[in-house]
């Protein structure tokens, strides 16, 4: 989804956003090999699948919340030190995982998020967890339609990583990729992505 299409008011709008930012992470995989979605490429140690895998928890996460207002959600079974050990775990990709499940996952999650975001109060107020370092103290609460808003933000981050792993693993970008997936046939601006032929083929 190159462009969000025309939309009508706030709602429509914050749901076609957080639609086109997730949607970012199904191009950006499109064409991947299993062992390619667990290759971190750059100087960090993002991958495509751990970055998909992430953007999941958070997405569910925010949803959690927003769906709770103007009550928090209810806290997890671990203790805030367990939390904290395991910080940074949704991003690893396991044997277990595949890109089809991953991204089956993310689309579940999508359908919840706009579900919550047709039905929800947008001013209603979200407590700001206490749970985390980076949480603001001087807030008590956002407004539902502020952390669609963020969620984003968070998206929109995490879609640009997963555009610097992907060209780094075989040099594709998104509109070629976008596409390749809806497509689109080749104009002398743009040329969908082909996987490269292999030298043994």
């Amino acid at each position: 989804m190159a462009h969000v299409p025309p939309v009508a008011d706030e709602r429509e709008s914050l749901i076609a956003y957080v639609d086109q930012q997730r949607d970012a992470f199904f191009s950006v995989s499109y064409g991947l090999t299993e062992e390619q979605i667990r290759l971190a490429p750059t100087a960090g140690t993002l991958s495509i699948g751990g970055l998909i895998k992430h953007v999941t928890t958070c997405e569910r996460g925010w949803t959690e919340r927003m769906a709770a207002a103007p009550h928090a959600p209810t806290p997890p079974d671990t203790s805030v030190a367990e939390q904290a050990r395991a910080w940074g775990d949704d991003f690893k990709v396991t044997a277990d995982d595949s890109l089809e499940s991953l991204l089956a996952a993310l689309a579940v999650q999508g359908e919840i998020t706009r579900r919550v975001l047709r039905e929800a109060d947008l001013g209603a107020p979200v407590p700001v967890p206490r749970d985390a370092p980076w949480f603001p103290h001087d807030v008590d609460a956002w407004s539902v339609r502020w952390v669609a808003m963020h969620l984003v933000e968070e998206l929109a981050r995490h879609a640009g990583h997963a555009d610097i792993v992907r060209e780094s693993i075989d040099g594709a970008t998104m509109y070629e990729l976008v596409a390749a997936r809806e497509g689109q046939p080749e104009t002398p601006w743009l040329k969908p992505w082909r996987p490269a032929a292999r030298a043994d083929a």
